[in-house]
């Protein structure tokens, strides 16, 4: 019988949550992988979710329906223009970005919230990071604090005390050329991944808009070359 514990990690099919479901398997936890059809625009990313599972592996993938379209208030979500890098609509001012999708991290801890009670499983994995990101409030130390003492709260094993949830977030303060570096050394192919925002029908980069810029500029901090498919 395993004593290998198990853990949820939240899988988007990028880079960032790639590396996380490598590092959690590295540290020796039964990864469950959840990804969300929740009516992205870039919902190619759920492909290379299903790519990131088969070459890493998971006890099991889960896709969960959920449609934030129903609301908008995204670019990701409604038909809102996603902002490039040097159009007029990338100058936010330091405002949190349009590509913000209102209470997701919310939304998708609730659902490893009840999966992970199902599971046995008191370890959520989740790649949020508070260094090289877009400014998001639910990417924040301080909100995955709180999220994880209400999480304790909310569950009938967190009752009954026969679950300690605890949230992981391993990339936390890392730097983007950081988690690449981490990936790279625990061999992750990062060819299988989509970071973009705003692909074009066949799954290549826009190479313009914030995650992308991001993640070129990781790259090229980390001496690596970034090998998904870009447009420019």
């Amino acid at each position: 019988m395993s004593t290998r514990k198990n853990a949820v990690v939240l899988l988007s099919g990028g880079l960032d949550s790639t590396t996380v479901l490598a590092i959690a398997k590295d540290q020796g936890y039964n990864c469950y992988a959840l990804s969300f059809r929740y009516g992205q625009r870039a919902v190619a990313e759920l492909e290379a979710a299903r790519r990131v599972v088969q070459a890493l592996g998971a006890g099991q993938h889960v896709v969960a329906d959920i449609d934030l379209r129903v609301f908008g208030g995204s670019a990701l979500t409604a038909d809102i223009e996603v902002p490039k890098q040097g159009s007029e609509s990338d100058d936010t001012s330091g405002s949190i970005p349009i590509t913000y999708v209102p209470a997701r991290n919310t939304v998708f801890l609730s659902f490893a919230l009840a999966w992970a009670e199902v599971l046995d499983a008191q370890d959520i994995f989740i790649g949020v990071n508070a260094l090289d990101y877009s400014g998001y409030p639910d990417c924040r130390p301080e909100y995955i604090a709180a999220y994880e003492k209400m999480a304790n709260l909310a569950t009938r094993a967190g009752v009954e005390g026969t679950q300690q949830l605890k949230i992981h977030t391993p990339l936390m303060e890392m730097s983007k050329a950081q988690i690449i570096s981490t990936g790279l050394s625990l061999g992750v192919d990062y060819a299988m991944t989509l970071s973009c925002y705003d692909p074009d029908e066949s799954g290549a980069s826009c190479g313009g808009c914030d995650s992308c810029v991001l993640r070129l500029k990781g790259f090229a901090e980390a001496g690596a070359t970034d090998p998904v498919r870009y447009l420019k």
